[in-house]
């Protein structure tokens, strides 16, 4: 296969086979980065020991939020190497690097063993694979969308949540998997827990073969020539200060929601509504499936009706209902209840989540677009979404886990404030001036 074809000369079968590859990729990607998030309830007592539960998840998630640190170093510089000399040997890079970080937590001894060393190391792989993950998001949002063709790029974009909310899946499969047929509690947080994290490194190695032989993108080979110093450096970038902060604001609402409802939502059911380890994951695990098999939905009616409706929804209605869906569900007692209360939830989060890379994509040129996607993307993540759980837990700590539900409210109005203004992208792709 000639990895060098330009997408000009792609068939419908070949385009699909590249996204579907580059999909897988970042399928594989979003695994390593969850496993720690669906398995932290397991292991924390073998980094932290400490007899409080919410402590332990404290130090964890405060790891998990330090990995996304690493997170805008990431976008930058894995969308520089995009930008600057391609999308698919930025994605192979990225894949390449998270191999490294899973296969770290792996082989870590615990704190038992080898004292302040293990969360240290802990502490390394994780920013390891922030690094990775922050150059994946910039990076795989530009390919997809670059590849998708003009009337379906809502749709085809979208499954970059698909795979996303799939690496959740697939970690949180495993963990019923562990939980239900082969290991005890005790055998999981013993050694259990790691089985996960060497799937990862071993599922990297078949994403770095797929990602190899990806095509190259028509928009990059078109423009790679031209204006070739600025291609992907902040110079270029911080031309389009609009553009920036677009990004910046309608992310900061959807990726707190998102975090929210997905990776912290596990705890959540387990610390404050009292259900079992069992029955929150379970629950997790059907409400992602559904979640993702509602993304391609939103995209392709994206691509009927614009990009800005979908926004305004998400918008409005989480600025609603967060406070009322958070506290029924800390309420609730009752296992199918607390299923139906996230399941709205993520309803209304899909407004953001189907459609946001296509829009970020559609907001910069060829020369600056993974650098433009990736890093302001990965700085508001940083700030928000990685710090959701830690936030919460802390507010849970303090007794007042209900101030939580508002910090959300309050910034879901803020990126509503962002749709209400912007123009909808789908009428003014910087896309469209990629296609020869």
């Amino acid at each position: 296969m000639n990895t060098q074809t330009s997408t000009h000369s792609i068939s419908t079968g070949e385009r699909i086979k590249a996204i579907i590859g580059g999909s897988v990729g970042n399928l594989v990607e979003w695994y390593d980065w969850y496993a720690y998030a669906a398995f932290s309830i397991y292991f924390s007592n073998s980094f932290f020991p400490d007899s409080d539960m919410t402590a332990q998840l404290l130090n964890t998630a405060g790891i998990f939020a330090v990995g996304f640190l690493m997170r805008p170093f990431g976008g930058w510089m894995f969308g520089s190497i995009a930008d600057k000399i391609g999308r698919k040997k930025a994605m192979t890079l990225s894949v390449l690097l998270m191999s490294f970080g899973s296969l770290l937590i792996a082989l870590t001894p615990t704190y038992e063993t080898i004292g302040v060393l293990a969360p240290i190391l802990l502490l390394a792989a994780r920013l390891l694979q922030g690094l990775s993950v922050g150059g994946e998001y910039g990076v795989s949002a530009t390919y997809l969308s670059e590849m998708a063709s003009e009337e379906r790029r809502g749709f085809y974009s979208s499954f970059q949540y698909v795979t996303l909310i799939g690496g959740q899946l697939i970690a949180l499969g495993i963990q019923l998997i562990l939980q239900k047929l082969l290991l005890t509690e005790t055998q999981l947080e013993d050694w259990g827990w790691r089985i996960p994290f060497v799937i990862g490194a071993t599922l990297s190695v078949i994403a770095l073969y797929l990602r190899s032989n990806l095509h190259e993108t028509e928009a990059f080979e078109n423009k790679k020539d031209t204006k070739k110093d600025n291609r992907g450096s902040i110079k270029e970038l911080l031309k389009h200060p609009k553009a920036l902060v677009t990004v910046i604001g309608l992310t900061l609402g959807g990726t707190l929601a998102f975090y929210t409802y997905t990776t912290y939502m596990q705890k959540f059911l387990v610390n404050t509504v009292h259900l079992t380890k069992e029955q929150s994951t379970l629950i997790s695990f059907i409400s992602l499936f559904i979640f993702a098999c509602l993304q391609p939905v939103f995209g392709g009616l994206s691509d009927k009706i614009g990009r800005r409706p979908l926004l305004l929804g998400f918008g409005i209605l989480g600025t609603i209902c967060t406070v009322p869906l958070l506290t029924a569900l800390s309420h609730t007692t009752s296992m199918w209840m607390s299923f139906l209360y996230i399941m709205i939830a993520l309803i209304i989060v899909s407004g953001y989540t189907s459609i946001n890379a296509i829009v970020k994509a559609e907001l910069f040129p060829s020369e600056v677009r993974a650098l433009g996607v990736g890093l302001p993307y990965a700085l508001t993540v940083a700030v928000f979404g990685g710090t959701a759980e830690y936030i919460a837990l802390l507010f849970k700590q303090a007794n007042v886990e209900h101030y939580f539900f508002w910090y959300i409210t309050v910034c879901i109005s803020f990126s509503l404030i962002v749709y209400v203004r912007m123009k909808d992208t789908k009428e003014t792709s910087k896309l469209n001036e990629d296609i020869k």
